[in-house]
């Protein structure tokens, strides 16, 4: 009897949760996209398709150096930023190949990245700056990689430096790209229903 009463109980509690969920309907699609399109405009800088020198610290403290491209533009109605970075070694062969999409939380007010790259994928925060952007990836005890960018006109600079706990930072990526023009990547030539 007393099992009867429990399981009675926990079904008035879920049906109470479900009715509330119901009641408070789904979230307006259409001003969820208008926020996130209107947070994404910080980033417009971004778009366009890019490239130029950038080098890579390798563990023995040789610099490697690459040409590295950049294509970045909106998606989904301008509510996210997606983006592919392509590295070329100098006899043309691609090296590095990473893609990303950038987007805007309504309700963390917080922008992600989301990143695939070398096998590996990663979810960070990204903040925007007055001319550019800062992001994160933990690399372990008390380390940090902070990647900053600056983009002023057709210049694109970001750097990547290894910060430790009680050590100066250590540049370990820099790049240094040109704005070629416009793309319309991704959302340019989408497949049409017929």
């Amino acid at each position: 009897m007393h099992a009867s009463r429990r399981r009675l109980v926990v079904a008035v509690l879920a049906l109470g949760i479900a009715s509330t969920a119901l009641a408070q309907g789904r979230p307006d699609s259409a001003a969820l996209i208008a926020a996130q399109r209107e947070a994404m405009k910080a980033l417009a800088f971004m778009d366009g398709a890019w490239r130029g020198p950038a080098w890579t610290l390798l563990p023995s403290g040789i610099k490697h150096q690459i040409t590295q491209t950049e294509r970045i533009g909106p998606m989904l109605d301008g509510s996210i930023k997606v983006i592919e970075g392509k590295g070329y070694e100098p006899d043309g062969r691609p090296s590095f190949n990473a893609f990303a999409t950038i987007s805007y939380d309504v309700n963390t007010k917080a922008y992600r990245f989301h990143s695939h790259a070398m096998g590996m994928a990663g979810d960070f925060v990204i903040t925007p700056t007055s001319d550019g952007y800062v992001w994160e990836i933990p690399a372990g005890p008390q380390a940090t990689i902070r990647y900053s960018a600056v983009v002023k006109g057709d210049d694109f600079v970001e750097v990547g430096d290894r910060i430790v706990a009680g050590q100066p930072p250590l540049r370990i990526f820099e790049m240094r790209l040109k704005r070629l023009g416009d793309t319309a990547w991704p959302a340019g030539d989408a497949v049409s229903p017929k």
